[in-house]
């Protein structure tokens, strides 16, 4: 999967220099379990034409040096200087990167933001790319209906569903607090928080598309400004 998802990004590099265009927007979705993301991620991927880079992709890379380094080469020198000046920033601003897993993981969410055209969910992926350039989207839902939503989707008892969910949040939210020193519901860390509630997919892909062209996010610089 990796090295059919590096080819395409060198072939897709060419076609743009060739033709001088932009890569496309990139989206981080974090949710909470049941709150139907496992719906609405592919989703934007398919109707948007993005890449899809689920949590358990990102973070068998991030373990293995060798698959992160892999993925990294797919980056020309400018494309990996601008990284490496953006990871150099969160260093020195926002938290320190002693961490190895951090830093390869910090370096595949980079690398695949500076490619753009991506929909990449969890590992933090809001907290790691620039805001500034990333539309980072939070899915939510009350409780009742996150049961009902896993309970259903995995044929198991609300029971099971209930104490499964309290898991994965109490999971990731100390995930997020270890490595970013954030709250991961902190709505200041997110661009769009979507209650599924009582919106549908298809009014969820149209808040989407609006936001994109909101805050303008397909241009890809990357380049830390705020050094100049």
């Amino acid at each position: 999967m990796i090295e059919e998802q590096v080819r395409k990004w060198e072939m897709e590099r060419m076609a743009r220099k060739k033709k001088g265009a932009a890569p496309g927007p990139v989206i981080t979705i974090s949710r909470q379990p049941g709150s139907g993301s496992h719906d609405i991620a592919p989703r934007i991927a398919e109707e948007l034409q993005l890449d899809l880079f689920d949590a358990k992709i990102i973070n068998e890379v991030a373990e293995s040096a060798k698959m992160s380094e892999k993925v990294i080469s797919s980056l020309d020198e400018k494309m990996r200087s601008t990284l490496d000046n953006w990871i150099q920033f969160l260093r020195t601003t926002r938290w320190m990167m002693s961490d190895k897993y951090l830093q390869h993981l910090t370096k595949v969410i980079g690398t695949a933001g500076k490619h753009g055209g991506a929909v990449i969910i969890g590992r933090g992926a809001n907290l790691i790319l620039p805001p500034e350039e990333t539309l980072r989207i939070r899915i939510i839902a009350p409780m009742e209906q996150k049961i009902k939503n896993l309970a259903g989707g995995l044929g198991i008892t609300e029971q099971e569903a209930e104490k499964q969910i309290i898991t994965m949040e109490a999971e990731r939210r100390a995930f997020i607090k270890k490595l970013f020193k954030v709250d991961i519901d902190d709505s200041m860390n997110y661009d769009l928080v979507i209650n599924t509630q009582f919106i549908g997919i298809d009014a969820i892909l149209t808040m989407v598309k609006a936001s994109l062209k909101m805050k303008k996010v397909p241009s890809r610089r990357m380049t830390d400004s705020r050094s100049d």
